[in-house]
């Protein structure tokens, strides 16, 4: 463990789809719920909420909500180029930065997850929680864009389960 770096991971995944449907995967309200989240509303730097076809721009906000959660995320969009790339706020001061790269038939979704806290708590809850968090809703994304099935529990009755 002397080695390990507490302050940054990266995940990578393949996925069978298209690059701009990827793409809008992550910057359109309506589409992100569809693997990843109950309810998220992006707003512009005045604070207008955007339509949920709408992809985010630079400078934007969002606020996520997930399935069997009470906690709320709210962040900022710190990049977003229109095509392959974007980078939020996330978990506090942590950056999320996703590349997308188009390889053969596929699209290799890379997400690294930086700036995490050395604190015990960050440690626990952000380096080693949010990878854990990530690996699960990064096979959704595959799963919901290759096939349709989103593997989400959201039947509160089953809680804490590894698909929540």
């Amino acid at each position: 463990m002397e080695n390990f770096d507490w302050t940054k991971f990266t995940l990578k995944i393949a996925v069978k789809a298209k690059l701009e449907d990827l793409y809008n995967a992550w910057t359109k309200a309506g589409e992100i719920e569809k693997w990843f989240l109950s309810e998220s509303e992006f707003s512009d730097e005045n604070s207008v909420l955007l339509n949920k076809t709408q992809n985010v721009l630079k400078g934007d906000k969002y606020k996520w909500i997930w399935y069997l959660y009470d906690d709320i995320e709210n962040g900022s969009i710190t990049e977003a180029n229109g095509k392959d790339e974007l980078q939020f706020t996330f978990a506090g001061e942590c950056l999320v930065d996703i590349k997308l790269k188009e390889e053969f038939e596929y699209v290799i979704v890379e997400l690294t997850q930086k700036n995490i806290p050395l604190d015990d708590n960050a440690k626990r809850n952000i380096r080693l929680g949010c990878h854990n968090g990530w690996s699960f809703y990064l096979i959704n994304l595959k799963s919901v864009y290759e096939g349709g099935l989103d593997l989400r529990n959201k039947d509160n009755r089953f809680k804490p389960m590894l698909n929540n």
